[in-house]
């Protein structure tokens, strides 16, 4: 199958805005709970009403401010309730939010608020006030900076509270769903980010087709999720509006360090997350389990997890896997629920592809992972796997609204009710992204008999070896980033001989696995010329390389000092690897790699 149209689910409008669905929920359920906010060790609720009022509230002190229909306004913070309030008020005023990555250097910050023009900007700490001063100066149309640790949402609501309801009527008024909602700048894997501008149509077409289609997820008794992603990311922006349109409740989580808490007390039904998140969970638990003695009983009940799953797509599991499959639940499965709150049935995962064994796994333990294929140009998803008929390895067939056609090349061409208009003051790029009506994604992939995508690669990041062997690095490095001592890696060997790769140590994962290995006490250092370490580092690249064919396998491979990281510059905010910039940072150790 090389096109697959899926048709829209809800009815075609150009009426409308985002700033409607708060003031819709009001209007119908204003007693509903669509949030819940940290309150100590404990959650308190916030109502329809309350929320529209506050949204209300703030969105008058922004028109009071001069906010005027159109502006855009940047929002520089950590995911939390008011990074959603901030949204919808500044929707409901007119204007339009420029998310931010709270970890973006000065030159981000002014790359991103100078190509948007905006007029104003809402940070959350002195800190990002700091980095923001840094660069102030380049910046002629900044006007505004907002701090939300220093109370002054809470003043900007105090400053409109004379203003009536007129003026906010009159701020919709010039808004509909062809009106720019967004602009979000990509992560930037190469070159200057470019802004993605998303309309109203965008997030609520999509958003109003995915209730449809999804409905057992968002829109279930007491569907709840939390959020961690950053909301500066398209993926978790999405959700929020999901969640809005669907009234499921939204809670928000900052701290990775807390997640797990915040899961317990929380306990949302369905959550997001990349790959990396779900690979942790069970490298963690298999951790865990071998220093308390008990890694026999968790390989078992992994095996036994992943054999359930895969003889529930054959149709057919038969009594003896169901008996283990029942003993496990009660041994290990629910304990692994429990630490995701005890009620995540669901979790839709994007970002990056997830492993075959990670997504068997984890509905063999109860939780069923939805994966995704969507891009900051998508508005997020385009793609999804359904809970009636999920086809582990593959990212779903595309959503109601929604088209995929693979080109002759194998590239992924999108359209839809989700896909952008144009990419802010960058002509050029736009007319070189949509060609015919079609977004040129740059993904390679393939459509099954049934219309399900799956991903194989980059097309810029396919390897071509000097004997004209073609090489998709994303099927080796995924393979090898399941390991709990593998961090990062990248694959190398365009133009040379044969297929290597440059490995990080995982620090976070490496005591445990060390002690439970024979060798405790060894730092990250060490690890890298550790026999034994380096003994188990074959053993992934031998299973990565049970992938694919002989001549795309991984021959030798070396182990860096240090990790990739945002910091580092090597990683953007959303963990994709810059691969251009490491190529620069590392050839030394690329060389060395062929030196003989």
């Amino acid at each position: 199958m090389h096109e697959k149209t899926t048709p829209a689910l809800a009815p075609a409008t150009t009426q409308g805005s985002l700033a409607d669905l708060p003031v819709r929920h009001r209007r119908d359920t204003p007693g509903k709970a669509l949030f819940g906010v940290r309150d100590g060790s404990g959650w308190s609720e916030v109502s329809a009403k309350d929320f529209a009022d506050q949204v209300d509230a703030l969105a008058k002190g922004f028109v009071a401010a001069g906010v005027t229909p159109g502006a855009a306004i940047g929002i520089m913070s950590r995911t939390r309730y008011e990074w959603t309030l901030v949204d919808f008020a500044l929707w409901a005023a007119g204007a339009i939010p420029v998310p931010i990555y709270e970890t973006s250097s000065p030159d981000q910050v002014e790359w991103i608020l100078k190509d948007s023009g905006a007029v104003g900007v809402v940070l959350e700490t002195e800190k990002h006030a700091s980095a923001l001063a840094s660069v102030s100066a380049n910046l002629s149309t900044l006007a505004h900076t907002w701090i939300i640790d220093n109370g002054d949402l809470d003043s900007l609501a105090a400053s409109g509270a004379t203003s009536d309801d007129e003026v906010l009527t009159a701020a919709r008024a010039h808004t509909d769903r062809r009106s720019v909602a967004t602009i979000i700048y990509t992560s930037g894997t190469t070159g200057r980010p470019k802004g993605v501008e998303l309309t109203h149509g965008n997030f609520l077409d999509l958003a109003e087709n995915t209730v449809e289609k999804l409905k057992d997820v968002v829109s279930s008794d007491g569907a709840s999720t939390l959020l961690f992603l950053p909301l500066a990311h398209v993926f978790a922006r999405f959700i929020e509006v999901l969640c809005l349109a669907s009234g499921a409740k939204i809670a928000h989580s900052a701290d990775i360090k807390t997640l797990l808490d915040d899961f317990a007390s929380y306990q949302p039904t369905f959550i997001l997350a990349v790959p990396r998140v779900f690979e942790k969970v069970y490298n963690s638990a298999e951790a865990k389990a071998v220093a308390g003695g008990k890694g026999n009983i968790f390989a078992k009940a992994a095996e036994t997890a992943i054999a359930w799953s895969e003889a529930t797509d054959k149709g057919s599991v038969g009594f003896g896997l169901r008996a283990k499959h029942a003993v496990f639940d009660k041994l290990v499965y629910g304990k692994l629920r429990d630490a995701m709150g005890g009620k995540v049935q669901y979790a839709v995962s994007g970002g990056a592809p997830l492993g075959t064994r990670l997504g068997h796994f984890f509905r063999g333990i109860g939780v069923t992972i939805l994966e995704g294929y969507g891009l900051t140009e998508t508005t997020a998803p385009v793609c999804v796997n359904l809970p009636e008929r999920l086809k582990i390895g593959t990212v779903g067939p595309p959503l109601p609204g929604t088209s995929v056609r693979i080109a002759e090349d194998g590239e992924i061409l999108l359209r839809g009710v989700n896909v952008f208009g144009a990419y802010r003051n960058n002509a050029d790029a736009t007319a070189e992204a949509i060609r015919d009506g079609w977004f040129h994604t740059g993904d390679i992939g393939e459509l099954d008999d049934d219309g399900y995508l799956r991903i194989t690669g980059r097309k810029k990041e396919i390897l071509v070896t000097a004997g004209g062997k073609n090489v998709a690095p994303a099927v080796l490095e995924d393979r090898l980033r399941a390991h709990p001592l593998v961090s990062q890696c990248i694959v190398v060997g365009d133009q040379k001989p044969f297929i290597a790769a440059l490995l990080t140590i995982d620090e976070e994962m490496l005591p445990g696995w060390a002690a439970n290995h024979g060798v405790e006490g060894i730092t990250a250092a060490k690890a890298r010329t550790d026999e034994t370490i380096l003994a188990e580092l074959q053993k992934a690249v031998d299973d990565a390389n049970s992938a694919v064919s002989k001549a795309e396998s991984i021959r030798k491979f070396a182990v860096l000092e240090s990790d990739f990281t945002e910091e580092s510059g090597h990683l953007t905010p959303s963990l994709k690897l810059k691969r251009n910039v490491v190529m620069r940072d590392y050839a030394d150790e690329v060389d060395a790699l062929y030196g003989d």
